[in-house]
């Protein structure tokens, strides 16, 4: 048993747990939004200020996993707000980002985020992974559906629009802002840095399909469609963004941030100087117009993920899986990581989209 399998999303469940810690109460529902690009619908969790009341639910949880407590379904309070689209990291799921999804949507926030086919729990091959053009597409698709449906749009301020990504979300998210990749530079840094998770993984012979292991043929990321990765997928409606350890980072042309006229936050979990260079965002934040950088140390990069059960370190070990997704880089448990990171994340926000308030 790997740990993909392990990690298919228990979208909404029972919980019988202490309150979220989210100012206000916040609702949660889950939508389908239609993919023409993928053929396909997409699996959308959106959260949002709601009024006390509903069943209460948790987001996430699973045997390795704690969830996140949220309102299925519970009634909005009135007003507008702004939006913020989430975008999850490889193999992850947007129910593993409830933590900071609940965080935001209680200080005043609708968050939505979909569940991206081919790089989700369960569903994931190397071949789908450098394909941040569905990624993006998948973002502009969730958002077109919220400010043309009357049930949403009417909560929605359409001129605070934020971004926030994870990993290879936090490469999607700069996409949409603006931001272009070279194919061949990417390449290059898999040559030159193959034991890089990323890298790693495309040469693995590993994939997952419907929740089980699959073998597949090791990719060469040569073989991607060249046009479609360096295309420019710039969202003009796009207001702000956080990309928190962006994949991707040596292959981004650092002239196509130049160009980029919104604010950019980077977020790199671990010791300036000490971080990997798949996701090292210094050069990019210096190349932006408008960017901040900032550093969690005793974080790692999987630190994003939401805290471990008290036992799911044993029970990886009890079934031969190896990852350390559980393991974090000094003495402080990963709930402080995560209140230090929400803190830099919420703040980024309420600067760009809730200035004064």
């Amino acid at each position: 048993m790997k740990i993909q399998s392990l990690l298919l999303p228990l979208v909404l469940t029972l919980a019988v747990t202490a309150p979220a810690k989210a100012q206000e109460p916040v609702g949660v529902q889950k939508i389908t939004v239609t993919s023409k690009a993928r053929g396909e619908d997409l699996t959308v969790l959106v959260w949002y200020p709601a009024q006390s009341g509903g069943e209460q639910v948790l987001i996430g949880d699973d045997r390795i996993f704690e969830g996140t407590p949220a309102l299925q379904d519970a009634v909005k309070v009135g007003g507008s707000f702004p939006l913020i689209l989430l975008s999850h990291g490889s193999g992850a799921s947007v129910e593993k980002m409830a933590w900071i999804a609940s965080e935001l949507a209680g200080d005043g926030f609708i968050v939505a985020g979909p569940n991206h086919p081919g790089t989700t729990s369960g569903d994931s091959t190397p071949e789908d992974t450098p394909k941040l053009w569905q990624r993006t597409d998948d973002l502009a698709r969730v958002l077109d559906k919220l400010l043309a449906d009357p049930d949403w749009s009417t909560s929605i301020d359409p001129g605070k629009i934020g971004l926030l990504g994870f990993s290879l979300g936090g490469a999607a998210v700069l996409e949409s802002a603006g931001a272009t990749a070279s194919l061949e530079a990417y390449a290059d840094y898999c040559d030159t840095n193959p034991q890089m998770p990323d890298c790693y993984w495309f040469k693995g012979g590993r994939a997952f399909r419907d929740g089980e292991e699959i073998k597949v043929e090791p990719l060469d990321l040569r073989t991607i469609d060249k046009t479609l990765f360096e295309q420019d997928r710039r969202d003009a409606r796009i207001t702000s963004v956080v990309a928190v350890d962006p994949s991707v980072a040596d292959a981004f042309n650092e002239q196509s941030f130049a160009g980029i006229d919104i604010p950019l936050h980077f977020l790199n979990l671990g010791v300036a100087g000490k971080i990997d260079v798949g996701v090292r965002s210094a050069h990019l934040a210096e190349a932006a117009p408008d960017a901040e950088l900032d550093h969690i140390a005793d974080a790692v990069h999987f630190s994003f993920l939401p805290v471990c059960k008290a036992d799911a370190l044993a029970f990886m070990k009890s079934v031969g899986e190896t990852d350390t997704l559980c393991t974090d880089g000094g003495g402080r448990p990963r709930a402080d990581l995560h209140d230090q990171m929400a803190g830099l994340i919420v703040g980024a926000f309420r600067t760009d989209l809730k200035p004064g308030n």
